[in-house]
């Protein structure tokens, strides 16, 4: 069975990126001193499935920084063509979220790394997170693309862990109840 994971910093207001998208917040944060699990936890991925504007963003960024496969749930450009050098890495679908799991699962993925705002949000509606890790970066942006949304019930959740590093970066670890 394939499971869905979160790993994903937030400003202390809970925004994922600035109203346009950019994340200079975050990258200004960014210390390479310091190791917040993301190799251990990207090791364990067959995959990520993301949305548009998470796509956009990495896009533009220089080198490509994935190499596992991606897919990018997008009505938008599910008609357009992937661009030339990330052929054969990236694809373009206008799936729900059960159906592009079932899909995933299908080719043989366990583990997909769930990234970006409302694609985060529609998994987490659908129940198809298996936990999530947070990051949250200690400054305040006042407004920006949230990393939660409404949902129909309450989504209970176990906290499992959560460390603190030299940065100030604050890092917390929830499981979904079962």
């Amino acid at each position: 069975m394939i499971t869905g994971h979160v790993f994903i910093a937030t400003s202390l207001d809970g925004f994922i990126a600035r109203k346009d998208g950019k994340i200079d917040w975050l990258l200004s944060r960014d210390d390479p001193n310091e190791d917040h699990g993301y190799r251990d936890f990207i090791r364990d991925i067959d995959g990520l499935v993301m949305g548009r504007g998470s796509f956009e963003t990495a896009v533009a960024s220089e080198p490509w920084p994935y190499d596992k496969p991606v897919v990018v749930l997008s009505k938008t450009l599910a008609s357009s063509p992937v661009p030339n050098h990330l052929t054969g890495r990236v694809r373009f679908v206008d799936m729900t979220p059960a159906a592009t799991m079932k899909m995933l699962a299908m080719e043989g993925w366990r583990r997909a790394y769930v990234d970006g705002g409302q694609i985060v949000q529609s998994f987490l509606r659908e129940g198809l997170i298996a936990d999530m890790v947070i990051t949250q970066v200690p400054v305040l942006i006042g407004e920006g693309r949230p990393l939660f949304g409404p949902v129909a019930r309450d989504i209970p959740l176990i906290h499992v862990a959560t460390k603190a590093f030299p940065s100030g970066l604050v890092q917390s670890l929830y499981r979904r109840e079962a």
